[in-house]
């Protein structure tokens, strides 16, 4: 139920938020708006405001919205309300009225980053967990639980890491960038620093995907290697394991972080070739109540992305030490607008890549994925939920400016046509680009909705 209540919350803030732009830009431009609906399809609830000629509606199909105006193109109009019309108004009216609907996403992004800035978010420490075998990250010479204190790309000036997620941010910008990532790091063990240099230049654009920190290395923060919640009947509960138990050692290896645990438990598979439905058996030594208990752990094998994984049905690793990041309210608002930037120019840039074949179509997501997303952020706390609403929000800004007939872009494209050429786009061609538009689109929903099957079934 809160999955579907965050998704529709989700849907009908954006959604209300972008055709407000258009709604409010036509109004100032002095065009006559006939009808503003948040949803398609029938009206469930509607209504007009004191003194205003506009019907507002919510539809019964809450997957997009609309403003209609009063339009010549579409029926015909009073001559007394001719320049009311929002086809008798000038290009750069015409193009205003557009146009605010993307930027309304993303001014909002910038509002609720900054709120989320001056409000505080409660992040993991940027403590790193024990790199990934063979990763970028443990060839720079990281071996886990080393504090990042400060990051920077190339030629740049070394900035405080604030959170593993400021981190994470950093290391993605790197990837998709093809640039380095230097970090200067505290061990557990004094405070001295040293500096490593993460080579985010090495790897391929098409490694930007799913699978991209597994590649980097660094999965995550550092936690205690304890066992969490068991489920009943699963690979845990039948090898003796209980709740609190904190692994030592997986055979002759010793276990110092949750990472390095789930790593162990994950790569637990037979052999290349061997005839077998369950997983190697491990001998564990873990620490319970005090003293030490040897037992012998066969997980379940399981498929991801078709490739046989190992699980044993238990949380694994304690929750990572949190830190409050929180902002002054310049520094918030100048840090949300440059999140929304940057997340901005990610998006565009993947999107890029995606389209010329550097980047996997796999990174496409539709209503599912945003769905399950939405739940489990609103699970996590009004923060939390606040900072996927923006990421959402951007992304609906930047989809919208792409220049597809059928977008808000798309408009845009003609009407920078009409300006270099002094004339719109003739009848004939505008149907020819609305059909490819909508094909092209038609294609990218049903990707994304083909990648939301396979991720919620894999």
């Amino acid at each position: 139920m809160l999955t579907l209540v965050s998704f529709l919350v989700t849907l009908g803030i954006l959604i209300a938020v972008h055709e407000y732009g258009h709604y409010r830009v036509a109004v100032a431009c002095g065009i006559k708006v006939l009808k503003f609906s948040i949803g398609f399809g029938k009206p469930i609830y509607t209504w007009r405001l004191k003194n205003k000629e506009t019907e507002f509606a919510i539809g019964m199909l809450p997957l997009g919205g609309y403003v209609k105006m009063l339009d010549e193109r579409e029926a015909p109009v009073d001559a007394a309300e001719r320049h009311l019309a929002f086809n008798t108004q000038p290009l750069k009216s015409r193009a205003a009225v557009v146009a605010a609907g993307p930027l309304a996403n993303l001014l909002l992004a910038v509002l609720l980053y900054s709120v989320v800035n001056w409000s505080g978010l409660q992040e993991p420490k940027a403590v790193l967990a024990s790199p990934v075998a063979g990763s970028l990250a443990e060839r720079a010479g990281l071996s886990g639980r080393e504090t990042v204190q400060q990051a920077a790309f190339d030629g740049e000036a070394l900035e405080t890491v604030r959170s593993f997620e400021d981190l994470r941010w950093r290391m993605t910008q790197g990837a998709l960038n093809s640039r380095d990532l230097q970090l200067v790091v505290g061990d557990e063990s004094g405070p001295l620093s040293r500096t490593v240099v993460l080579p985010l230049s090495k790897l391929d654009a098409a490694d930007a995907d799913a699978q991209l920190f597994r590649k980097i290395g660094i999965l995550g923060p550092w936690t205690q290697p304890v066992i969490g919640e068991i489920m009943v009947g699963s690979a845990a509960q039948r090898s003796g394991l209980q709740s609190g138990d904190v692994v030592q050692r997986i055979g002759e290896k010793a276990i110092v972080d949750g990472q390095q645990l789930r790593e162990a438990i994950r790569t637990s598979i037979p052999a290349a070739g061997a005839n077998n439905s369950a997983a190697v058996t491990q001998n564990w030594q873990v620490q319970r109540d005090g003293r030490s208990v040897a037992l012998s752990v066969t997980p379940q094998l399981s498929q991801e992305g078709g490739v046989p994984v190992a699980r044993i049905g238990a949380y694994v690793g304690a929750p990572p030490e949190f830190v409050t990041v929180r902002y002054g309210p310049l520094e918030g608002l100048w840090g949300g607008a440059v999140r929304t930037w940057e997340v901005s120019v990610l998006t565009l840039k993947m999107m890029g890549k995606m389209v010329i074949g550097q980047a996997s179509l796999k990174n496409l997501s539709g209503p599912l994925t945003i769905a399950d997303y939405a739940g489990k952020s609103a699970s996590l706390g009004w923060t939390s939920y606040l900072v996927f609403l923006a990421l959402v929000s951007v992304s609906l800004g930047v989809l919208n400016l792409l220049p597809l007939p059928v977008l808000d872009g798309g408009h845009l494209m003609y009407y920078l046509w009409e300006w270099i050429t002094g004339h719109g786009v003739s009848d004939a061609w505008m149907d020819r680009l609305q059909r490819g538009g909508v094909a092209i689109l038609l294609g990218m929903m049903c990707i994304a909705l083909f990648n939301d099957v396979a991720r919620l079934v894999g």
